[in-house]
């Protein structure tokens, strides 16, 4: 349990940290500080907090706040190689903690290289990947996912049919999502985010009236959001109507549809506001949400497959059941 409550501590700090990367790039303080590892020569550590004026705020704070979130990650791969019996549980942890190093370098990179829009890109869909590892952690550590949910879904026989239904619906909405970020990087760091100036209308039609690669990029992420609000709705609807008495799958659903609405209203704002910095920023921090939660609703779904495998027995089994002398689980 307290292990779980660690990764769930993690989580929380990662939020934080992609809350502090938004608010670097929706304030233009990417190159605040010029110099990395340093900051203006100073050890990040040392560096003086008189220092931290303006937008040197912003981007020192986030270097101090993403070397926290390291040091969490390897506190969290050491206990789990310790304390955790399932092997791929522990190899999840080792390799969020490599995306998280993986994660730091690049953001160096965009420093020393003066953001360029491709590794400013990569950079931040590494930040939703280590995330999304985090999330994983921090649910097959939960004692809901270790017990199986056993009491859910109990009332009637579940069908193969619909649960491999549940699992394409799922497995393809997080797909989408994720791409959909991928897209609102590109257009964030590409400076497209308003590239089409007003909204829901676009220069007053549906569609541009005229075309660069900005407003290209700004009307992709636009269709995107509408194609994966539909299958989230596709989502949540199947979820209802197939799995009602699955209380692990009604919840993240509901969830989802609800992020999803906050996270359409967010985007609409940030075109009428002009890009205002914490509703851009709070826009990023919900869209991670709005992913991590489907990825919830997705592992869930994909359980009952992993529990007919041997190393996916609820963790008690596997403590109860003494490994041969030399053998490691």
């Amino acid at each position: 349990m307290m292990l779980h409550r660690f990764s769930q501590l993690l989580v929380g700090c990662t939020v934080i940290l992609i809350l502090a990367g938004s608010l670097v790039t929706s304030h233009d303080a990417g190159l605040s500080v010029p110099d990395w590892p340093t900051s203006y020569g100073w050890n990040m550590f040392t560096f003086p907090p008189s220092m931290w004026v303006a937008n040197i705020l912003y981007e020192h704070g986030h270097r101090l706040i993403a070397s926290t979130v390291g040091v969490l990650a390897i506190v969290l791969v050491v206990w789990l190689w310790i304390a955790e019996p399932r092997r791929w549980v522990r190899w999840i942890g080792a390799t969020a903690l490599a995306a998280v190093i993986a994660q730091g370098i690049l953001g160096g990179l965009t420093v020393l290289f003066f953001l360029p829009p491709a590794v400013s890109t990569a950079h931040a869909g590494l930040a939703e990947i280590f995330f999304c590892l985090t999330v994983a952690v921090a649910l097959f550590t939960s004692p809901g996912w270790i017990d199986g949910y056993a009491s859910s879904g109990a009332s009637r026989p579940r069908s193969a049919d619909v649960d491999a239904q549940l699992r394409r619906a799922a497995t393809l909405t997080t797909v989408l999502i994720y791409s959909q970020i991928l897209v609102g990087a590109t257009m964030r760091h590409t400076g497209a985010g308003l590239a089409i100036p007003d909204f829901p209308l676009m220069f007053g039609g549906l569609v541009p009236d005229h075309w660069d690669p900005k407003i290209a990029v700004h009307f992709a992420h636009r269709v995107g959001a509408l194609v994966v609000a539909c299958a989230i709705l596709a989502t949540a609807a199947l979820i209802r109507s197939r799995a009602r008495d699955r209380a692990e799958l009604v919840r993240p659903a509901l969830l989802l549809v609800a992020l999803a609405a906050i996270q359409v209203t967010l985007g609409a704002l940030t075109v009428l506001s002009r890009r205002d910095p914490w509703i851009n920023s709070v826009h990023v921090v919900c869209g991670a949400m709005v992913l991590t939660t489907s990825l919830v609703l997705t592992l869930r779904t994909w359980r009952a497959v992993g529990s007919r495998l041997q190393n996916l027995q609820p963790m008690h089994n596997l403590q109860k059941t003494p490994a041969p002398l030399g053998v490691r689980a």
